[in-house]
């Protein structure tokens, strides 16, 4: 896995853009927030993580495969373009890890017969509710 983050590292491009927020007139001056824009077809991922990845990114991934992530946290270049690698890592770590499959709760009998006889009572409480006549 870390093979692909690297790999993913060296396809990446990066530009600079105006960022609003902190930073006073600092902010006017220099393009201090960082896009990130990586081709996730060029990783040449299993198709399971691919599926993963595009269901953890969301928006965040484009129609023809283009993972972009925007950094602005920060005030500073480097600190921003540090943030957005580091995410786009997390994210394909989080794209990596296989979910973990629900075992099939068991009930035994009493256990069965206690949840029946909880919705017979809840049954019992709505029926309650309808309209009420006067005769």
């Amino acid at each position: 896995m870390d093979e692909v983050i690297d790999r993913a590292m060296a396809l990446l491009s990066e530009s600079f853009i105006a960022a609003a927020g902190p930073g006073g007139q600092n902010v006017n001056k220099v393009a201090t927030a960082v896009q990130l824009r990586l081709d996730v077809f060029a990783l040449r991922l299993e198709p399971q993580v691919f599926h993963r990845l595009k269901q953890i990114a969301g928006s965040k991934m484009t129609a023809k495969g283009e993972l972009v992530l925007t950094a602005r946290r920060f005030r500073t270049q480097e600190a921003n373009r540090a943030d957005a690698r580091e995410r786009l890592a997390e994210l394909l770590r989080d794209a990596h890890d296989l979910p973990q499959k629900r075992a099939k709760s068991r009930l035994n009998r009493v256990g069965k017969e206690k949840r029946l006889q909880g919705k017979k009572l809840r049954g019992a409480v709505k029926a309650g509710r309808g309209k009420v006549s006067y005769d």
